[in-house]
């Protein structure tokens, strides 16, 4: 079991990665908030020894995308109905990057996953091919695909 010191470090260092993962893969707010508590209560229940501060980071996101998809494959999520708007959250947002995120959030999860941890949390391909068990070669092809769905979605011009 940590120490409350490490936890509300690891609480400092971690709360955006995790939340941003959870919005991508649940579009939802409370499912976001109730994995964001899972997440940092295993945490501070593992006594996992971490070599540095990116394994810490990769550990928090295996876990964070573990217990994602763990909620997508409950029953309880199955025989519920989605809210048919998200709360204006972004509504701050200029009217190009709003468009940018909902395009990003259409993406089949594959891809989301992937564009989310290479463009946004700024791993290398080699790195998110570990963390989402996957070969290199597949994490470039789901990168170079998301990008033609992205252009495509937001009327970008097709490479010929």
């Amino acid at each position: 079991m940590r120490s409350e010191q490490e936890v509300g470090l690891a609480l400092e260092r971690y709360a955006d990665t995790v939340r941003r993962l959870c919005m991508i893969h649940l579009k939802n707010y409370a499912d976001t908030e109730d994995i964001f508590q899972t997440v940092f209560l295993k945490y501070a229940l593992s006594s996992s020894d971490f070599a540095s501060e990116e394994h810490e980071k990769a550990w928090i996101i295996r876990v964070t995308l573990n217990a994602c998809k763990d909620l997508l494959k409950s029953v309880f999520r199955s025989r519920t109905a989605p809210l048919d708007a998200m709360p204006e959250q972004g509504a701050a947002l200029p009217e190009e990057s709003r468009e940018l995120l909902e395009a990003v959030l259409s993406l089949p999860l594959k891809y989301r996953q992937a564009v989310y941890l290479y463009y946004y949390e700024g791993y290398a391909a080699k790195e998110i091919a570990a963390m989402l068990h996957k070969n290199v070669n597949t994490v470039y092809t789901l990168l170079e695909r998301a990008k033609k769905k992205l252009s495509s979605a937001l009327g970008g011009e097709e490479d010929a």
